[in-house]
């Protein structure tokens, strides 16, 4: 289920045995909307194909490895008198709202005797790429390692995306989820951690709540609540990632002709919508060598109305040789070339401050500001941040996440 116009919404009933899932397309602004989705997510619904681990269990055991080097493992937890387990992960721009939260709880709690571990439980082979939409990276153990460093993230960070054995035995039906034990490690609560990723809207501190009552020795009032975020990404969707692949390297590869008009007018940017401009070359060994990543980013944001231009700053009578290289990478974006055998004049009727060299690449807004120009090969994550702090988001606070 895609991430990005999407909010998962995932709720279950004691008194039921199984979930209800809801992809509700949204502009996530709307507050009529955001209580209805929230109102959703107090219905019933039929069985779960992975089930969430009851109240009263007590706590699977785990060894998985985190992004400090370091294997954890449940009896690493065993003299606090409460152990907190969040599933969450990188890609979804739900619990990318919630890193800081579980930031605070892991920093408010860890002095009271709480020990608080996150776990990433899905397997990133399962991942469309189109549900990258939300994120600058995927949910392997590398990639969380580098996003806990771009957050200052210090809880412990854990991956089971290789066999996902610890998150088949615990449930979590999406990210977050959270699960609260005692000291005994039974579990007392399973749920969101609070009612809303709008931190605005935030009414019930639903796991803090859990947290209290346990470290007081009272039972958890509210044992239960419905979570909200992005489904787990089972490993049974590889297939399903493996068919869109199929479908995307089936699409026709176009190449047209661009003179110095055509080029002032990609400037202009008359389409109004977030555009990368991709300047190559295929005897540029750093145009061809980050090729991939500037395609994988354009399928990657294309879901949202971004657009991706590639053009050669070869010679006209290389188009065969252009053609090849558009082919054999799958480049469904809009792809042009040089029209004429003056690189210099081209360039100049693009951004005059480009001396024509490349890889060249441009960021350019709907209302025609470039946000980002470079010369040289890029650096893929900085871009991709860029591209995300422009995006035109649904709730402001997803943009607010990648502009800081």
């Amino acid at each position: 289920m895609r991430a990005n116009w999407h909010e998962v919404v995932v709720a279950h009933a004691s008194a039921c045995s199984g979930e209800l899932q809801f992809a509700v397309r949204h502009k996530a602004t709307n507050m009529l909307r955001h209580t209805l989705l929230l109102a959703i997510a107090s219905l019933a619904y039929a069985a779960p194909e992975h089930p969430i681990l009851p109240i009263g269990s007590p706590a699977p055991d785990f060894a998985l490895p985190g992004v400090d080097g370091q294997i954890h493992r449940l009896a690493d937890y065993a003299a606090s008198p409460v152990l907190v387990i969040v599933f969450t992960c990188n890609h979804c721009p739900i619990s990318q709202l919630y890193e800081q939260r579980i930031q605070r709880l892991y920093e408010d709690y860890r002095d009271k005797g709480v020990a608080l571990v996150a776990i990433q439980p899905n397997a990133p082979e399962a991942l469309r790429i189109d549900e990258l939409d939300s994120s600058d990276l995927s949910d392997t153990l590398a990639e969380m390692k580098i996003r806990a460093a771009y957050k200052h993230l210090t809880y412990p960070y854990l991956y089971d995306g290789d066999t996902q054995s610890v998150a088949r035995a615990y449930g979590p039906q999406a990210t977050p989820h959270v699960f609260v034990f005692d000291r005994e490690r039974r579990l007392r609560y399973e749920g969101r951690v609070d009612n809303s990723y709008r931190l605005e809207l935030v009414k019930t501190q639903d796991a803090r709540n859990a947290i209290d009552a346990v470290l007081a020795g009272k039972p958890v009032e509210v044992a239960h609540t419905g979570v909200f975020g992005c489904s787990t990404k089972w490993k049974e969707k590889e297939a399903e990632r493996l068919e869109a692949l199929r479908k995307l390297e089936e699409k026709p590869v176009t190449l047209d002709l661009a003179t110095d008009g055509d080029l002032r007018k990609l400037r202009a940017n008359p389409a109004k919508k977030l555009t990368l401009v991709s300047f190559w070359d295929t005897r540029c060994d750093a145009c061809i060598a980050q090729f991939a990543a500037i395609e994988a980013t354009y399928r990657m944001y294309g879901v949202r109305g971004f657009e991706l231009v590639t053009v050669a700053a070869n010679p006209p009578d290389a188009r065969a040789a252009v053609a090849q290289v558009l082919e054999k990478q799958h480049s469904t974006s809009r792809n042009l070339m040089f029209a004429s055998g003056n690189p210099a004049s081209l360039a100049r009727a693009f951004d005059p401050q480009w001396d024509s060299t490349v890889p060249y690449t441009a960021l350019i807004t709907p209302d025609g500001k470039m946000v980002y120009r470079k010369s040289g090969a890029v650096d893929m994550l900085e871009l991709r941040r860029t591209i995300l702090a422009n995006i035109d988001w649904e709730y402001e606070g997803f943009r607010q996440y990648w502009a800081r």
